[in-house]
């Protein structure tokens, strides 16, 4: 994971949703993508039944949905002690982990509610990134306290992939050709100032957030950003937030990293470890 300072920092007043990326606390975000290795790990010991595409063990884990990203976060959470993120109806054998249904809303009479956010439990220490917490990571740069319209760290157009099997670019996005899948977390390209890795190409990532930013329906439709292996240039601005979907909905080009707070104590450290996580730091007409 990578660590996300400069709390309080100013929002952005170019970008969607707008304004965007102000967080008042400290907070970690993964610095790749979940990748495949690390959804058959959690299923493998935790019985999840997760479903992802099947291209590669370092490929970014897709045809993942909302529900079921919350469902791996769950298990982040449960497995390492901490509360789970995101309330499911129990099931049978469960164990809180949820199935893919969508998710309830924390109420006022549940330990960790959170009146600014009926979505997520405050006392969980792996989440799904917000849309404010997501943007910070992706386009905020803490050394010079300014916005860049990319997540390579600049303004301008980011080199993508020119041919198949392209090995030099910025991101990996359609540039004048594209690969047939997306490339292994590790190699995407220029990092955020942040230290992130993909957050522009590669593929599109689910925000916690619903589109309408207000998470008072668990059915609402969800937001994913930040481009994909198939598209061009224009998802990567941070200007652009139109990819929705709804919680259950499931697709290739996309995927999800997780955040936390506050700093992961050794026990989610271990967690971490076993998952094969690297530490440092119109959906509906598509």
């Amino acid at each position: 994971f990578d660590t996300n300072g400069d709390p309080g920092n100013v929002a952005d007043t170019t970008g969607a949703p707008n304004p965007a990326g102000s967080v008042p606390y400290s907070y970690r975000i993964g610095k790749y993508e979940i990748s495949e290795q690390m959804i058959d790990k959690a299923n493998a010991l935790g019985g999840l039944g997760i479903t992802k595409d099947v291209r590669g063990p370092d490929k970014p884990a897709t045809s993942t949905s909302w529900n079921e990203a919350a469902r791996f976060v769950n298990w982040l959470n449960i497995s390492s002690g901490s509360t789970p993120a995101y309330k499911f109806a129990l099931q049978p054998g469960d164990f809180g982990y949820g199935v893919n249904a969508n998710i309830e809303l924390w109420t006022i009479s549940d330990p960790g509610y959170n009146p600014n956010n009926l979505y997520r439990n405050s006392f969980a220490k792996y989440f799904l990134p917000s849309a404010h917490e997501w943007y910070k990571a992706a386009y905020y740069d803490p050394t010079s306290t300014a916005y860049y319209d990319f997540p390579t760290g600049s303004d301008n157009l980011p080199d993508g992939i020119d041919s198949i099997g392209d090995s030099t670019f910025d991101a990996v996005f359609f540039d004048d050709d594209f690969n047939e899948e997306p490339n292994n977390i590790t190699d995407v390209g220029v990092l955020s100032p942040y230290g992130t890795a993909g957050q522009g190409g590669n593929v599109f990532e689910f925000e916690e957030t619903d589109f309408d930013l207000l998470n008072d329906s668990s059915s609402s439709f969800r937001t994913a950003r930040g481009g994909g292996w198939l598209d061009m240039v224009d998802p990567l601005f941070s200007n652009w937030r139109s990819i929705i979907v709804r919680p259950t909905n499931q697709f290739r080009d996309i995927g999800f990293r997780v955040a936390s707070i506050p700093e992961p104590s050794s026990v989610l450290l271990a967690a971490c470890a076993s998952l094969g996580l690297l530490i440092r730091r119109k959906r509906l007409s598509r």
